[in-house]
C-alpha cells in the first residue's frame, strides 16, 4: 500500500458531555481494510467519542456527508484517552504536557487551556492517575476519563 491510500480522514459525529452538543471530529486513520470499511484510529480523539487511539473502526461513505464516516467500534485497543483542562493563568500548558510525555504518554492540544493524553496499554495507569489527582487538588487541571479501559479503571481500584 502507498503512502498516499494508506491514511485516510473520517468523520466522527457523536454527542460530547463535556461539551453538551453535537461534535463533528475528523481523525486520521491508517487503513487496514479498505474493502472492508476497517480503519485503524491514528490520532487522540479530542472531545470523547467511544473509542481511543489505535482501536479498528469501521467505516463507510456516506453520501449526506460526503465523506468516509465512522458507524462503530470494531475492536478496541486497550488504550485510554483522558481529557484536560488547565485551570490556572499561570500554569504553562506546555509544561503540564511535558510532565505525561516523560510518563510516556502522548497527547495532542487543541488550544492554550485543553489537551488530551493518550495512555497506551502497556502503560501502567496509577502513577499517570496520581499525578493527574495531585494536579487537580492544586487546582491547575480539570480532567475526565471519557475512555478509560478496563485495565486502567483496574489499576487505579
Amino acid at each position: 500500500m502507498d503512502q498516499e491510500t494508506k491514511y485516510e480522514k473520517i468523520l466522527v459525529r457523536y454527542y460530547s458531555k463535556v461539551l453538551e452538543e453535537e461534535i463533528v471530529e475528523t481523525l486520521w486513520t491508517e487503513t487496514i481494510d479498505k474493502e472492508k470499511g476497517l480503519y485503524k484510529i491514528d490520532n487522540i480523539p479530542f472531545y470523547g467519542p467511544c473509542f481511543s487511539s489505535d482501536d479498528i473502526v469501521f467505516a463507510e461513505y456516506d453520501n449526506d456527508e460526503e465523506c468516509l464516516t465512522f458507524r462503530k467500534v470494531i475492536e478496541f485497543s486497550g488504550n485510554s484517552t483522558i481529557q484536560v483542562i488547565i485551570m490556572n493563568d499561570e500554569i504553562d500548558r506546555d509544561n503540564i504536557r511535558n510532565i505525561f510525555k516523560n510518563l510516556n504518554c502522548e497527547s495532542e492540544a487543541l488550544n492554550e487551556k485543553y489537551f488530551v493524553l493518550e495512555i497506551p496499554l502497556k502503560i501502567n495507569y496509577k502513577s499517570i492517575f496520581d499525578k493527574l489527582t495531585e494536579l487537580q487538588e492544586n487546582n491547575f487541571i480539570a480532567f475526565a476519563e471519557p475512555v478509560l479501559s478496563e485495565k486502567h479503571r483496574d489499576e487505579t481500584r
